[in-house]
């Protein structure tokens, strides 16, 4: 290839990697103003988070059309065809961590018209904060192509399993103690559990970026509780 050529063809990695991380950042923006929507019983912002989310859905396309039209026309190989292919599944992992964050802000809707529940929602923003932290960390690894800050999100992942099976047991203890809370609780239940599966998105993402920086897959089961409780041990139901 001519200089021009690999100049382009250099321009076209980086721009994609600058487009994944504009979308790590939106979707930390989302989970942070879910969770704070959440605490303070923001109607504003979280009818803010649910209509902020088609940015996320447009990034997500608009880097799977660059991602397939790089691979077709430069066919990369080794750690550029890797840094291809990460984009992609980060963007994957980007898009269902807005529609967790979305369906946070939902949640928060209905019950800021009731009553306040101060201890479960300052709970739920503990444990939001948590989630929020490891995103912001995975996605600053991916910027700077740390593989060891990578990992430690990685094995970190048992610290947000730990919260949402705390949190669990003290809404269980609720509904049981006041029926009058059921309602309520099986909200903050799901946003327990959305914040949860947020967790294993950014660990998602720590493997991701451990593939195209090493090459090679992640070693070892991750770190996780056990027993995690899960929404069928009371409703039979799934979040």
């Amino acid at each position: 290839m001519n200089q021009h050529t690999v100049k382009s063809y250099g321009d076209e990695l980086n721009q994609l990697t600058a487009e994944v991380a504009r979308m790590g950042g939106l979707a930390e923006a989302q989970v942070a103003d879910a969770v704070d929507s959440v605490a303070r019983r923001d109607v504003a912002l979280a009818r803010a988070v649910v209509e902020r989310d088609h940015k996320l859905d447009a990034l997500h396309h608009d880097i799977e059309k660059k991602a397939i039209r790089l691979i077709a026309l430069r066919q990369p190989v080794a750690s550029d065809l890797r840094k291809t292919l990460s984009a992609m599944k980060l963007a994957v992992d980007l898009e269902r961590t807005g529609d967790l964050a979305r369906n946070i802000a939902k949640r928060a809707l209905i019950l800021a018209e009731g009553e306040p529940m101060l201890p479960l929602t300052r709970s739920i923003e503990r444990m939001g904060r948590l989630v929020s932290a490891r995103l912001r960390d995975v996605m600053d690894a991916y910027t700077a192509s740390e593989v060891d800050r990578a990992l430690s999100v990685w094995s970190a992942d048992d610290e947000v399993d730990e919260h949402y099976n705390s949190l669990f047991r003290e809404l269980l203890t609720y509904m049981m103690g006041d029926p009058r809370t059921i309602s309520a609780c099986t909200h903050l239940l799901f946003m327990a559990k959305n914040l949860e599966r947020i967790g294993d998105h950014a660990t998602n993402i720590a493997e991701t970026i451990h593939y195209e920086i090493t090459g090679g897959d992640m070693i070892g089961e991750r770190p996780r509780l056990s027993a995690l409780p899960n929404e069928t041990d009371f409703n039979g139901g799934t979040a």
